[in-house]
């Protein structure tokens, strides 16, 4: 059933009217499939098991083979409506390798016999059941690996299982295989959610000891309602900022930087939470519901939900949902302190579950509006400096 619209996140957005003023839709080129609702872990800040909605309880625990045919058809249909040139794939759970491997095998061959574009297929896992019989899967199946990790055993202990045991080790050993000649051309990089009671260098060099492409720095979710574990999020990442910047060649790209660094110097990023880019991303869960940013679920039960199912309803119809079009309408989402902001195009409000207040939606600051300020000043003058350094260096020759 489709959501009260007093439940929607814009309690004013009108669609026909945002459509009216020239907001059209974006289609959707990355596709989340949460292909098992279970987890062999119980981390302590899971927004999917610990934070406000429960939906998974009634989840299917694995996608079935005839929703998965379906999400195939629905993702083959929006890719040759709008002719895209290529689409992204990602495994999501729960735990997306508890789906076993000849599973996600015949999901693999589905999507690249069936969707007209090129299709790239990742997995994001906790790394614990990550051994050599499934990367040779993987290898031939040519699907690329995340691995979630926040840093050395200390940092790393809030993904534990569920008798508390810590799940470093196993991790550590899968990432070692990972990054071996063998398969590093899956390692698609580590994925870390920020502990700002550990230390941010220490946490940002336990990563590199596995030898990651990329890594990806993420928040706590949080909101007005539900804030941030601790405090000092925004000198954390300066911390880790200072180091990876100053480094004498680029050990790892982090792709919060990196595209935060682009948007300082007036580009476009690419990454949700920055800049005003339009979102192109939406989740099917394992009972073939089609939703929206899956860390939405933090904010309230039923944030996420679009009232819509790939049995009966086209990607399309995801476009017009209001949930959508607010986080495909740029400035003209954002709260009017935003809209103020002399860094409003850099910061772009923050992510979208960031904001939430209950009574008021999503129209207002990031509740890591004070970080996401001291982060992009301190990067702003950085690379401000150099480019003056660079500048002087020239004009002396």
């Amino acid at each position: 059933m489709t959501p009260h619209p007093a439940r929607w996140p814009l309690l004013d957005l009108d669609v026909p009217r945002a459509r009216a003023a020239g907001h059209k839709p974006v289609p959707f080129q990355q596709f989340v499939l949460k292909i098992h609702s279970r987890c062999n872990l119980a981390c302590s800040y899971c927004y999917v098991y610990e934070m406000a909605d429960q939906a998974w309880r009634d989840m299917p625990m694995r996608m079935s083979r005839a929703t998965a045919d379906k999400t195939v058809e629905r993702i083959a249909e929006h890719a040759g409506r709008h002719g895209l040139p290529g689409v992204e794939v990602i495994l999501h759970g729960g735990e997306p390798l508890l789906a076993g491997t000849e599973w996600i095998s015949g999901l693999a061959g589905s999507l690249r016999d069936r969707v007209p574009a090129q299709v790239r297929i990742s997995v994001q896992t906790n790394g614990t059941l990550l051994r050599r019989p499934v990367l040779e899967a993987f290898r031939t199946l040519g699907i690329h690996v995340g691995v979630s990790l926040d840093g050395d055993a200390e940092a790393n202990g809030r993904r534990r299982y569920a008798g508390g045991r810590g799940s470093f080790e196993e991790v550590a050993e899968g990432l070692r295989l990972l990054a071996s000649a063998e398969f590093r051309d899956l390692y698609g990089g580590i994925l870390c959610t920020v502990d700002a009671r550990s230390d941010p260098v220490t946490t940002y060099e336990a990563l590199l000891k596995f030898g990651p492409p990329a890594v990806d720095l993420l928040l706590p979710h949080a909101n007005w309602d539900c804030p941030p574990p601790g405090s000092g999020h925004g000198d954390w990442l300066i911390a880790v900022f200072d180091r990876w910047y100053g480094a004498p060649a680029q050990e790892t790209r982090i792709r919060l930087f990196a595209e935060l660094i682009q948007l300082v110097l007036g580009q476009a990023a690419a990454v949700e939470g920055l800049g005003l880019l339009p979102t192109t991303l939406v989740v099917i869960d394992t009972d073939g519901s089609i939703k929206q940013l899956d860390s939405l679920s933090s904010a309230y039960p039923g944030a996420a939900g679009t009232g819509l199912h790939v049995a009966a309803d086209s990607f399309d119809a995801a476009l017009d949902h209001p949930t959508t079009v607010a986080r495909q309408m740029g400035a003209d989402a954002l709260a009017p302190q935003c809209q103020a902001c002399q860094i409003m195009r850099i910061c772009g409000g923050g992510l979208y579950p960031h904001r939430y207040r209950g009574g008021e939606g999503f129209r207002n600051p990031s509740v890591y509006c004070d970080d996401l300020i001291r982060l992009i000043t301190h990067v702003s003058d950085r690379v401000a400096a150099d480019l003056r350094r660079l500048s002087k260096a020239r004009s002396r020759r």
